[in-house]
C-alpha cells in the first residue's frame, strides 16, 4: 500500500529549482555590477568582509575562466545578504552615469552651438546659465571659432567647454 502524500501541497510551499537557478543567477549578475563600483562606495553597502574580499580578488582576476569561477562565488556570497540596499545602490550608480551623461551631452551642444551659431547661442546658454560671464563665452567662442577656420588646435574650445562645465557644477 503506498502511503497518501500530498505533492501539491509541496510544491506550492517550495521554489521549483528553474527559480531557484534564476534567484541565484540575478544574484550573480548584481555581484557583478559591485565590481564597477570603487572600494569607498563598496564601504557605504556594509556588506561582509568576505563578499567584499572576493569582489577585491575578482577585479584583479583577468583569466576568464579564473573570473567566471570568481562571479560564481560572489554569487553564493550574495545569498547571504539582503539583495534590495544593493539593489538600490546600482539603479542609483545607472541613474546619475545617464544623468552625467545627459549633461555632458548638453554642454557639448551649447559649445557647439556657440562656436557655429555665436551670438544666437548665446541666450539658449544664458537660459541655462544666467550667471555665465557673457563677454568671456562670447570671447572664447570667437576664438574657438577662428582656431576652427585656421585648422589649430581646439584650445579656446576646451577652454570654453570646461567653463561651461564649471557653470555647470556651480549651478
Amino acid at each position: 500500500m503506498t502511503p497518501m502524500y500530498d505533492n501539491e501541497h509541496d510544491k506550492d510551499a517550495t521554489i521549483s529549482k528553474s527559480q531557484r537557478k534564476r534567484d541565484m543567477d540575478a544574484l550573480k549578475r548584481l555581484g557583478e555590477e559591485l565590481l564597477d563600483f570603487d572600494s569607498a562606495a563598496l564601504g557605504r553597502l556594509d556588506l561582509p568582509e568576505n563578499l567584499l574580499e572576493a569582489i577585491e580578488t575578482a577585479k584583479k582576476i583577468h583569466a576568464h575562466g579564473g573570473r567566471k569561477r570568481q562571479l560564481q562565488y560572489i554569487g553564493k556570497l550574495m545569498r547571504s545578504v539582503d539583495p534590495e540596499p544593493v539593489r538600490a545602490a546600482v539603479e542609483a550608480r545607472r541613474h546619475n552615469q545617464a544623468t552625467n551623461t545627459r549633461e555632458f551631452h548638453l554642454l557639448e551642444e551649447l559649445r557647439e552651438a556657440l562656436i557655429t551659431e555665436g551670438d544666437s547661442a548665446l541666450a539658449t546658454l544664458l537660459e541655462h546659465f544666467p550667471t555665465a560671464d557673457r563677454q568671456h563665452i562670447r570671447k572664447l567662442a570667437r576664438q574657438a571659432r577662428k582656431e576652427r577656420e585656421m585648422n589649430q588646435p581646439p584650445r579656446a574650445a576646451r577652454r570654453l567647454f570646461r567653463d561651461l562645465r564649471e557653470l555647470q557644477e556651480n549651478s
